[in-house]
């Protein structure tokens, strides 16, 4: 089984800044992950947190150190072995998980021996810190999302709050 691993940095930049109480984010650091075997590609990706002593260049390092043992051919319980948790060993994973399905003409459902196709699952999209009006405009863009995370500050959380309400109110 010869396999071969692809691994990048990618700097996304965001649509809009995202404000939580640590600070303001306008770019999204993504790592990327390929493996490669028998002519189809498994993907994952992550992005490492700071927040967890992580950044794209320990990340990638991290999954440099693995490199021989990805291409030759470790499995998905040996990864838990091989790497600490972490954004590093997520993107691995999923990109195992990507190619082990692709090869076998499966999917996810009946990987985990399920009867039927999952189901999708709520995610929550996040209205960042702003000022009312701004994330009133924010709450209104995401009308068809079913689930709003709102960031509040100590300033006027009442009020972030309330327009985000008001927002949803109107759009429905």
């Amino acid at each position: 089984m010869t396999r071969t691993l692809i691994v990048a940095g990618e700097i996304l930049p965001l649509h809009t800044p995202f404000r939580i109480s640590r600070g303001v984010k306008t770019a999204a650091q993504v790592v990327t992950v390929a493996i490669v075997q028998d002519g189809v590609a498994g993907r994952g990706e992550c992005v490492p947190y700071p927040r967890y002593g992580e950044n794209a260049e320990s990340t990638i390092l991290a999954i440099e150190a693995a490199r021989e043992a990805i291409e030759q051919g470790v499995t998905r319980q040996e990864l838990l072995e091989l790497m600490p948790a972490g954004a590093a060993r997520n993107a691995v994973d999923c990109a195992l998980w990507d190619l082990e399905l692709q090869r076998a003409g499966s999917d996810i459902a009946a990987a985990l021996g399920l009867d039927k196709p999952l189901r999708p699952i709520v995610t929550a999209m996040t209205v960042g810190l702003d000022t009312p009006d701004r994330m009133a405009a924010a709450a209104a863009a995401l009308a068809d999302t079913p689930l709003l995370k709102v960031k509040v500050d100590r300033n006027d959380p009442a009020a972030q709050i309330r327009s985000v309400r008001a927002a949803r109110r109107t759009r429905k």
